[in-house]
């Protein structure tokens, strides 16, 4: 396989990955009733006491409570998908023109490797447990790999220069 076809790859499972990750934040609602029933939850019932379903319970009773109260809240979300789906956008002339737009691939260095830093602290600010701010950090660590190896693979379809 040719290091273009390489970088191609992993430029569309970044994009697909940005905007799938970016639509899901807006049935967040939907998305949590699904994992409490699948974690055998019941957002009916008494907290769970520990765990990823004590976790679901809550932040699925947040949720419920919020959209009741002040829906416009979620309006947070949809441009929190909105980044997401804007910023896949870009990556597309990275896929069609890679050496030329090889600073994407700087940027998505960049933002993966902010992806810790902001997780630890602002879930730490808002409470979020360790496990899952580190699951958050995941994104930024395996984010990170593609970018660097399509940064890699550049370097070696550049012309001799650039």
């Amino acid at each position: 396989m040719t290091a273009m076809k390489r970088i191609r790859i992993c430029v569309a499972v970044m994009i697909v990955g940005l905007v799938f990750s970016g639509l899901t934040a807006i049935p967040l609602e939907t998305e949590l009733k699904l994992m409490a029933d699948w974690l055998n939850v019941d957002l009916n019932g008494p907290v769970p006491e520990a765990g990823l379903g004590h976790w679901i319970y809550r932040v699925a009773q947040g949720l419920m409570e919020m959209n009741a109260k002040h829906p416009f809240l979620a309006y947070g979300f949809d441009w929190l998908a909105f980044g997401h789906v804007v910023i896949a956008i870009a990556f597309i002339g990275a896929w069609r023109d890679p050496v030329r737009n090889v600073w994407l691939f700087e940027f998505g260095k960049i933002a993966c490797v902010l992806v810790i830093p902001w997780a630890l602290v602002f879930g730490e600010v808002r409470g979020i447990p360790l496990y899952w701010r580190l699951i958050d950090c995941s994104f930024g660590v395996i984010g990170y790999v593609p970018m660097w190896l399509c940064a890699k693979w550049v370097r070696q379809v550049a012309p001799a220069g650039q």
